[in-house]
């Protein structure tokens, strides 16, 4: 059973920049798509980034220039994320489709395992 766990969140001011991290319990990035999404109080989740097995990367239009998704080996993605806006505070939870040759969407009802959350909060 792959666990997944997020970590690097925190309380920021506006402008400023964190590094989240989320590590598998295996190696869970060779096949298949990772994403990252986020959940603000009272909205619904939504998708910030997906890359696949190639480490082709794609990202929602709002966080486009801000964020950067990375995989660092079979185990590790970083999100990299610059001039935080207080509009990014939510929890932010790393999520795996192992499914091999699926086109990797920002959607969350694609991904089957999630990890438990890493909250960010950025104030002015």
């Amino acid at each position: 059973q792959v666990q997944l766990v997020e970590s690097g969140g925190g309380s920021v001011q506006a402008g400023g920049s964190l590094r989240l991290s989320c590590v598998a319990s295996v190696a869970t990035f060779r096949t298949g798509c990772m994403g990252w999404f986020r959940q603000a109080p009272g909205k619904e989740r939504e998708g910030v980034a997906a890359i696949d097995s190639d480490g082709s990367t794609s990202y929602a239009d709002y966080v486009k220039g801000r964020f950067t998704l990375s995989r660092v080996n079979a185990n590790t993605l970083y999100l990299q994320i610059h001039n935080l806006k207080p509009e990014d505070t939510a929890m932010y939870y790393c999520a795996a489709d192992s499914r091999a040759g699926v086109y990797c969407s920002h959607e969350p009802t694609q991904y089957n395992k999630w990890g438990r959350g890493t909250q960010v909060t950025v104030s002015l």
